[in-house]
C-alpha cells in the first residue's frame, strides 16, 4: 500500500509509452498472469484483545479455526469493545499479493479466484485487489456475504476465526471451468493455493494440480492450519502427489506427522518424510518448506536437508504477527516465479515476512528493498 504522503503529480504516460524497466540480474523475463493463486478471499477484521476475550470464545492464543455457531457474537463484540483495522486477506490471496509486491513490474504477474459476495465487502475486496497490482477474478454470488476473518491479537500471538460465508460457494463449474478463466489458468508457470481452500472446493484444487503436474509446472501448497491436516487429511492427501512445494510452519509440520504416523517429532525428518511422499510428476523432487517463528527455516531440497536463520528483529518492533506466514510464501514465489535458485526464494520469504510483522495487517511499504 502505497503511504499517504502527498506526491508531485506526474504526467502520466500510455502503456505504451512507459519505458521498460530493466531487467533484474539474472532474473527470467515474467509475463502477466505466470503466478495464479486460487483461495479464500477474506476481509480481515483485526484487533488487539485480552485473554478474557479469548477464554470467553475458547480460543488458543495462536491458532487458525473457522467460524462455529459459538462465535457469531465474536465478530460484533470484536468491532464494538476494540479498536479495529480491515485489510484485504485470505491466505492465498494475501500470498498473491505480497509476491506481486516484491516483483513490482510488470503490474498483474499475479492472478487470484476465489468467491465473493455482492456486497460493500466484496467491493472493498476488488478496490484492494487493483490497488496492488493483482488480477483478481471473483466469483461473485449474492446468496452468501463477503467472508471476514477475525485476526484476535494478543502479544506477537494471532487467533484467527475465519467465517468463510462466501469464499466457501466457489463453484469450479460457475468460474475456473469457464474458458476466459482457465485461460488464465494456462498461462501461468507457478501455481499456489493455501490448505484452507481444500474445505471449499477439492476439484478445483484437483484441476489446477494435475494442469501443473501434466505440463511440468510448479504446483505449491500449504498446510495452513492443523485443523487441515486432521480433519481434512483425505483431501490433503488426494492433493499431495501433485504438490511439488509444500509450505508449514512447526505446529502445522507436527500434526501433519502425527496424522501420517510419522513417528517423529523431529522437524528434519518430518521434511524428509514429507519429500519422500508419493508424487505423480517424477521430473521434479518435492521441496518442502518449514518455518519455526524466529527459529531457522527448514528445507528438503534434492537429496539434502538445509537450514537458514531468519532475520533477526527486536521485539519492541513487532507489531503484528498476523501474515507472517502469507507473506513468507509471498517472497518465495517471487524469486519462484523468476526461477531463482531455492536458497535465493528462502531470503526472499524470510525478508517478506520480516517486513509485515513490523506493519498493520498483511500491509507493506510502496516498494521493497530486497537485493
Amino acid at each position: 500500500m502505497a503511504s499517504d504522503e502527498p506526491k508531485a503529480k506526474k504526467p502520466k504516460l500510455s502503456e505504451e509509452e512507459k519505458p521498460e524497466p530493466p531487467p533484474k540480474e539474472n532474473a527470467v523475463k515474467i509475463s502477466t498472469n505466470s503466478l495464479f493463486g486460487m483461495g479464500n478471499p477474506l476481509l480481515d477484521i483485526c484487533a488487539v484483545v485480552d485473554k478474557d476475550f479469548l477464554d470467553k470464545y475458547s480460543l488458543k492464543p495462536n491458532d487458525q479455526i473457522l467460524a462455529e455457531a459459538k462465535h457469531k457474537e465474536l465478530f460484533e463484540e470484536l468491532v464494538k469493545k476494540f479498536k479495529v483495522e480491515y485489510y484485504a486477506g485470505g491466505a492465498t490471496q494475501n500470498s498473491i499479493k505480497i509476491a506481486q509486491w516484491m516483483i513490482q513490474e510488470p503490474h498483474k504477474v499475479g492472478t487470484f479466484f476465489g468467491c465473493i459476495g455482492k456486497d460493500k465487502f466484496g467491493e472493498i475486496l476488488k478496490q484492494k485487489a487493483e490497488e496492488v497490482h493483482v488480477d483478481a477474478h471473483y466469483y461473485e454470488q449474492d446468496e452468501e456475504p463477503t467472508g471476514t476473518c477475525a485476526a484476535c491479537i494478543t502479544g506477537d500471538n494471532r487467533s484467527l476465526v475465519a467465517n468463510l460465508a462466501a469464499a466457501n460457494c466457489y463453484k469450479k463449474d460457475k468460474h475456473l471451468d469457464l474458458e476466459e478463466n482457465w485461460k488464465l489458468v494456462e498461462k501461468a508457470k507457478v501455481y499456489y493455493i493455501a490448505g484452507f481452500f481444500l474445505t471449499v472446493s477439492l476439484e478445483s484444487i484437483l484441476k489446477v494440480a494435475k494442469h501443473a503436474s501434466e505440463n511440468n509446472k510448479l504446483f505449491c501448497m500449504n498446510l495452513s492450519a492443523p485443523f487441515i491436516c486432521q480433519f481434512f487429511k483425505d483431501n490433503l492427501m488426494q492433493v499431495m502427489p501433485y504438490v511439488d512445494v509444500l509450505f508449514g510452519n512447526e505446529t502445522e509440520a507436527a500434526a501433519f506427522a502425527k496424522e501420517q504416523d510419522f513417528d517423529t517429532k523431529d522437524i528434519k525428518e518430518i521434511v524428509r518424510k514429507a519429500q519422500a511422499l508419493p508424487k505423480d510428476n517424477k521430473k521434479r523432487q518435492r521441496v518442502v518448506v518449514i518455518t519455526q517463528g524466529k527459529d531457522e527455516t527448514v528445507m528438503a531440497q534434492s537429496d539434502k536437508i538445509e537450514t537458514f536463520p531468519v532475520v533477526k528483529t527486536d521485539p519492541k518492533y513487532i507489531v503484528d504477527t498476523n501474515g507472517a506466514g502469507d507473506a513468507f510464501v509471498g517472497g518465495f514465489l517471487s524469486e519462484l516465479v523468476q526461477e531463482k535458485p531455492l536458497d535465493q526464494c528462502v531470503k526472499a520469504a524470510h525478508y517478506a515476512a520480516n517486513v509485515i510483522i513490523q506493519r498493520a495487517g498483511c500491509s507493506f511499504p510502496e516498494k521493497p528493498d530486497f537485493k
